[in-house]
């Protein structure tokens, strides 16, 4: 389903970050990428998300390079098959947790039916995950792991065909690092989406499929 090809990236203050760097992902996979802080890996996770663009290489979903869209159709492409989860949960603090959850739909262009639906839809992922009763709470008014659910749930509200997850549990305590853990691996099996986790939690990358080191540049089995 994804496949990136020789995918380089440099900066001028840290140099060569990725360098002709390959990785294949097919439909549900389960991925873990590791390695030391500055490795690059959350540069790779953003250029696999498509919030930025390699220097060279290609990236291919479903056979087709996303690298020859224009920000309008990378937009378009981000909205329908990606969802995020980083580690700072990133939800604004003026909106409730639901309003938080459905921030992507306001952004679309879509039919009163439809946004009830999406709504619905929301409210059945938040039952699921247990964080129900946060609907009408505020951000500041949660834990962090409460936070970090409901991040989840926004990231699935648009049923995207990869989950990228950037240190999901890194700001959480053990026991909310378990749970979040055992949901995205929940999600990644029930609904079959595709899921790429960097993290340096060598626990969370032990429940993925296949586990991947970032040294120099590339990726090592």
């Amino acid at each position: 389903m994804l496949k990136l090809e020789n995918i380089s990236k440099s900066f001028v203050q840290r140099g060569v970050v990725l360098d002709k760097l390959n990785l294949e992902a097919g439909e549900g996979d389960s991925i873990a990428i590791t390695g030391p802080s500055g490795s690059g890996k959350t540069t790779l996770m953003n250029i696999i998300g498509a919030l930025d663009r390699p220097d060279s290489g290609d990236i291919c979903f479903r056979g087709d390079s996303i690298l020859t869209l224009d920000s309008d159709e990378l937009a378009g492409y981000r909205n329908r098959n990606i969802g995020f989860v980083f580690q700072d949960h990133l939800l604004l603090n003026h909106l409730t947790i639901r309003e938080n959850i459905l921030l992507p739909v306001f952004a679309e262009r879509i039919s009163e039916k439809d946004y009830n639906e999406k709504e619905e839809y929301a409210l059945s992922l938040m039952s699921r995950i247990g964080i129900t009763s946060l609907r009408d709470k505020y951000p500041f008014q949660v834990s962090g792991g409460e936070a970090q659910r409901a991040t989840l749930v926004r990231a699935l509200i648009g049923k995207p065909s990869i989950i990228l997850a950037d240190e999901p549990t890194g700001s959480l305590d053990s026991k909310n690092a378990e749970i979040l853990g055992r949901l995205l691996t929940d999600m990644n099996k029930d609904f079959g989406i595709t899921l790429i986790v960097a993290t340096h939690s060598n626990h969370l990358a032990s429940l993925m499929g296949l586990h991947l080191r970032l040294e120099d540049g590339k990726l090592k089995s």
